[in-house]
């Protein structure tokens, strides 16, 4: 190997390349981070749970150092009518002790990140864009060429490896043939914003106390039919909440993003946990939805992908993951880089570790079971349907009119025969949710 700049470049601060980056400055080898922010976390936007137990086998004391807002102890999930949520209220202390999720700003987290980085003897380069690949002819490639570092504009860095921890698009991996560009029905653009309410307020009305949490997930009507859903997450002086719809499906739909966002901010539902809140922050960004189908290469002569630039997020309809398996997917390929750079063997080969090492833990199994999600949750009635047949069936429960009451198999073969929805759709759905989830 000749002498690089770095033993290791790695685009984008975000928590895949920062955990790849401590990781293996931790280890000893010479890593540098770049960042298109002008600092870490400043072009992410705010609010997310993050299922942490991985963070914590990383920094076991992340509780007390990191920049965690509350531990989610509650877990909402409702469908939507225009002007009703019927759904699951689940709340246990056994979520928070010990802790499963937090809830986190991404400019705090990601800033203490970075920070943790140089600690361990990584150099920090925020502000910068990377704008190609350095590569290398390299015959015996499948892609007849090796990456051999980063261009920043007339600047050019070597490294033995390049980590792409680009987002997700990934640029970087798709401009040497990696990656294909994402098709439309695997991304989704989340639009999202933070509500400042202050911690009495959302004590008070998300039923929490002290660092307790809540999650809250909507689907239905609240956007428009659109396939995806809305989320409300506690911070703690604010909220985050948003909607993900799925990029496919709302072209399709002639929508604009923004406006299915105030529909949603506008229903009773939405409207009751946060009126009165002063606006802070709102942006929206793509968010990968293709699961274990959008995952394809990962690993070529000279660099690994990880995190979103990957398309590592899992959407069940009942939880939304993406940092935890970047997290996770930065601790697969430190160890596999650590390994590739101790044994001068940074070629596909000895790179490919990596996937190994991704598919022997959480990340890649978990990619592997929910990989039917997807498609299940492209199944419009979700969005349109079952809302309001929710709704039909517990008013035929809860609806005392002095006459005589129905056993409730029959209140829910009424409603299934004034809804548009059949019985062996119903079943369908049904099977198709047990298979996928």
């Amino acid at each position: 190997m000749s002498e690089p700049d770095f033993e290791v470049a790695v685009v984008g601060a975000g928590p895949a390349g920062a955990l790849t980056a401590y990781l293996l400055a931790r280890d000893g080898h010479s890593v540098v981070l770049i960042d298109r922010g002008a600092t870490p976390g400043s072009k992410n936007l705010s609010g997310g749970v993050l299922y942490s137990r991985v963070l914590g086998q990383v920094f076991p004391d992340y509780l007390a150092q990191a920049p965690v807002e509350r531990r989610i102890t509650r877990n909402v999930v409702q469908f939507c009518t225009s002007d009703s949520a019927i759904g699951l209220d689940a709340w246990t202390g056994k979520l928070g002790d010990p802790v499963n999720a937090v809830t986190v700003l991404r400019a705090k987290l990601d800033a203490w990140l970075a920070e943790q980085c140089e600690q361990a003897g990584a150099f920090a380069m925020p502000g910068v864009r990377v704008d190609e690949l350095l590569t290398e002819d390299a015959p015996r490639s499948a892609l007849g060429r090796r990456v051999v570092g980063v261009r920043a504009g007339d600047d050019e860095l070597r490294a033995h490896v390049v980590v792409a921890a680009d987002g997700v698009n990934s640029f970087l991996s798709r401009s040497i043939g990696l990656r294909p560009a994402p098709e439309t029905h695997q991304l989704a653009v989340g639009v999202k914003a933070v509500i400042e309410l202050g911690a009495g307020v959302i004590e008070d009305r998300f039923g929490v106390s002290g660092d307790d949490g809540a999650a809250h997930a909507f689907v239905g009507d609240c956007t428009q039919g659109v396939a995806g859903g809305g989320f409300c997450y506690t911070n703690r002086e604010s909220v985050s909440l948003g909607v993900v719809l799925r990029l496919d499906d709302l072209v399709a739909s002639g929508r604009a993003a923004t406006d299915v966002f105030e529909h949603y901010l506008a229903h009773p539902a939405v409207q009751r946990l946060v009126r009165g809140g002063t606006m802070v922050e709102y942006g929206s960004h793509l968010v990968a939805e293709g699961g274990l189908a959008m995952l394809g290469e990962i690993d070529c002569d000279g660099m690994v992908v990880v995190g979103d630039a990957a398309g590592l997020t899992i959407n069940s309809g009942l939880t939304v993951r993406g940092m935890d398996l970047a997290i996770g997917s930065g601790i697969a390929a430190a160890g596999a880089v650590h390994e590739a750079l101790t044994g001068a063997d940074t070629s596909k080969a000895g790179l490919a570790r990596y996937r190994r090492r991704l598919f022997e833990g959480f990340v890649g199994q978990d990619m592997r079971t929910y990989a039917k999600a997807p498609a299940f949750l492209e199944r419009p009635r979700t969005y349109t349907d079952y809302g309001p047949l929710l709704e039909d069936i517990v008013l035929g429960v809860f609806g005392l009119d002095t006459t005589p009451r129905e056993p409730l198999s029959r209140v829910v073969r009424a409603a299934l025969r004034r809804a548009p929805v059949r019985t062996r759709d119903l079943a369908a759905d049904a099977w198709a949710g047990v298979r996928a989830l």
